[in-house]
């Protein structure tokens, strides 16, 4: 089977490589976005399928975009694949594209579909609080993953699963289903189910304006925040006027009874949400519309400075009553 591949990013990989070592198999190119700057050097990186392919000798075609780019459709159609798998690739698919092979355009999407179609559906089904979530195969349409559907696998989703960890064990899971959908398409047991549009969800594109911590906000939802928006954009707070990210939280707490004599709160007082009561062993913060609920902090990481416990922040910065996260002391 000559599969032409098309993902970019780290998810992207382990289907890859899957395909690559199955014997049915024959990936005679990838299609994956442009070298990128990244890092402090802002080095010009290729994309981590790239790497792989380049690897495997596969050719590699690096459109700025698929659908404003007939050569790079023409060098796909000369390939004469039998059937395009995309994972990830960021980019809708125009009708040259999808009709191009005779089995069409097999793609990974990253829920249980028809749930959270669009390009953040581990991050989505985190941030709303799911305790499940999973991949399915699908058909690929001119819709945004409106396709028909294959098959499904679905995991359970911990209470403290980042985002990072969920595509980390979803990108495997998937490396398998997509291997399974294929056999069963050689042997022609797939039977595609429409998907029921009445029960579609959307998981919209992530953005920095997300990342602002609003403490008025009950504790699971602040936690569910922080774990769906890491490792990007991540999540943040103000203290003291600078910016302070919050990197790792953990539900349930209860304040301790013994507070260190540090300027850190003695006794439990009504607290406003924000306020940051350091104890002997935690560091919480009031949350909630009345402040009556408390996170606790992990990890964060102050501006210019690299991640670091809590517990060792809190040890460096003056906490005195009242003292908090938006608040301005007078």
């Amino acid at each position: 089977m000559r599969i032409i591949y098309l993902g970019t990013p780290e998810f992207a990989v382990p289907s890859l490589k899957a395909l690559i070592a199955w014997p049915k198999a024959d990936v005679v190119g990838l299609v994956t976005q442009k070298d990128r700057p990244a890092g402090r050097g802002h080095k010009l990186t290729p994309p981590p399928t790239k790497v792989i392919a380049n690897a495997y000798n596969i050719p590699v075609m690096q459109p700025e975009k698929l659908s404003k780019s007939p050569e790079i459709v023409e060098q796909m159609a000369a390939l004469k694949p039998d059937v395009l798998v995309m994972v990830a690739f960021g980019q809708i698919l125009k009708q040259p594209v999808l009709e191009m092979a005779p089995h069409g355009v097999i793609n990974l999407h990253g829920s249980l579909l028809p749930a959270y179609r669009g390009p953040a559906p581990i991050n989505w089904s985190i941030i709303n609080g799911d305790t499940r979530a999973g991949v399915t195969t699908m058909f690929s349409d001119a819709g945004v993953d409106t396709g028909k559907m294959l098959l499904k696998a679905e995991v359970p989703l911990g209470s403290d699963t980042t985002a990072g960890e969920l595509a980390s064990q979803l990108s495997s899971v998937g490396a398998k289903l997509i291997i399974e959908t294929l056999d069963q398409l050689l042997a022609g047991k797939l039977k595609p189910e429409a998907q029921d549009d009445s029960k579609a969800t959307y998981a919209p594109l992530l953005s920095k304006e997300l990342s602002n911590i609003d403490w008025t906000r009950p504790a699971e939802a602040i936690h569910n925040l922080v774990r769906g928006l890491q490792p990007w954009p991540g999540t943040y707070t103000h203290f003291e006027g600078n910016y302070l990210k919050v990197i790792k939280t953990k539900l349930p707490n209860e304040i301790t009874s013994a507070a260190e004599n540090d300027g850190a709160v003695a006794n439990h007082h009504a607290y406003g949400p924000g306020e940051v009561i350091k104890t002997q062993g935690q560091v919480l913060v009031a949350c909630g519309p009345d402040g009556k609920e408390t996170i606790e902090l992990v990890e964060v990481q102050p501006a210019n400075r690299a991640k670091l416990f809590a517990l060792d922040w809190a040890h460096g910065v003056r906490l005195t009553p009242g003292t908090g996260f938006g608040i301005t002391n007078a």
